[in-house]
């Protein structure tokens, strides 16, 4: 007992750096054994990523707690080395300082949220995790069209959103104005391919409006917005080479694809219906034979 004694006063470091692994190795087991029954329960629940989270940050607090406790007396004097060093080191931390600072805003100023469809430092994605200094996106786009996922996990530091601009397509209004553009030929029933694009529109679109119309009116509470009609709209256009019938209408951001080809594929059978009445327009190149070259061989 006395050896133990001995040992343990004269090298109080190592002993407190063994009670420091024990914490540690004891609160990381708890957690995980507290997680892992609670996910049988939550893992179909919006909250079981705030449970792993929170449980996250207490046992990593308590362990701090413990440091500053077991190194207080040795803290003392590094914080004063810190003090004189400081304008050194916050020179070199400038970037993780900032993250830290857009970690803070991201929490407390409602940019976005785990879960939100975001457009952050060029990467469009949605958001998986906030970290302290980096923000996780599940990528879409790339060589991949339709809003869909690619497959890589990208992390963006946190200070993106101090000197960029944060795009969130979710963001209180789950809804996007997506336009299709039809080519029709020339001498096609207009009034008639206005009326299928329209009625198509509503089968598919109409069984949004109450949400749609609802969540529209809360953004207006919340911000100075004009009224704007979340109604199918259907206009008409032309240029040389056709006649342009577009359809503006809401969807729900993440199902923007599958309506498009929901759209698209009961268009194309109505127009097969219609027979000769609406005929679809595709570019084409028409050559016109010179009138100097035919003269040219009349004379030959």
């Amino acid at each position: 007992m006395e050896s133990i004694r001995e040992f343990l006063t004269s090298y109080p470091l190592l002993v407190n750096l063994f009670w420091i692994a024990l914490i540690a190795t004891i609160l990381y087991f708890l957690r995980k054994t507290v997680l892992n029954r609670l996910y049988p329960h939550m893992r179909e629940s919006s909250s079981w990523y705030a449970v792993r989270k929170i449980a996250t940050w207490i046992s990593n607090t308590i362990i701090v707690l413990f440091v500053v406790y077991a190194f207080g007396d040795n803290l003392r004097g590094f914080s004063t080395t810190l003090g004189l060093a400081g304008a050194g080191i916050t020179y070199a931390l400038r970037e993780v300082i900032v993250s830290f600072a857009g970690w803070f805003a991201i929490m407390f100023g409602d940019f976005f949220k785990t879960g939100d469809r975001v457009l952050l430092g060029g990467i469009k994605g949605d958001v998986v995790d906030i970290g302290l200094l980096r923000t996780t996106l599940m990528e879409m786009g790339e060589w991949v069209n339709g809003d869909q996922y690619t497959g890589r996990i990208v992390r963006v530091a946190n200070s993106y959103i101090f000197n960029s601009p944060v795009y969130n397509y979710t963001a209180y209004f789950n809804f996007l104005w997506d336009e299709i553009h039809i080519p029709i030929r020339f001498g096609s029933d207009v009034k008639l391919a206005k009326t299928l694009v329209m009625e198509t529109a509503e089968e598919i679109i109409d069984q949004y409006d109450e949400e749609a119309d609802l969540q529209w009116r809360n953004m207006r509470r919340r911000y100075r917005l004009e009224n704007a009609s979340i109604e199918p709209q259907v206009f008409v256009s032309f240029d040389d080479n056709w006649i342009e019938v577009s359809l503006r209408y809401i969807v729900k951001n993440k199902r923007r694809r599958g309506t498009r080809d929901e759209l698209f594929s009961r268009l194309l059978k109505k127009f097969e219906e219609a027979g000769d009445s609406i005929q679809l327009a595709s570019e084409t190149i028409e050559v016109v034979r010179s009138q100097t070259l035919q003269t040219d061989e009349d004379n030959q």
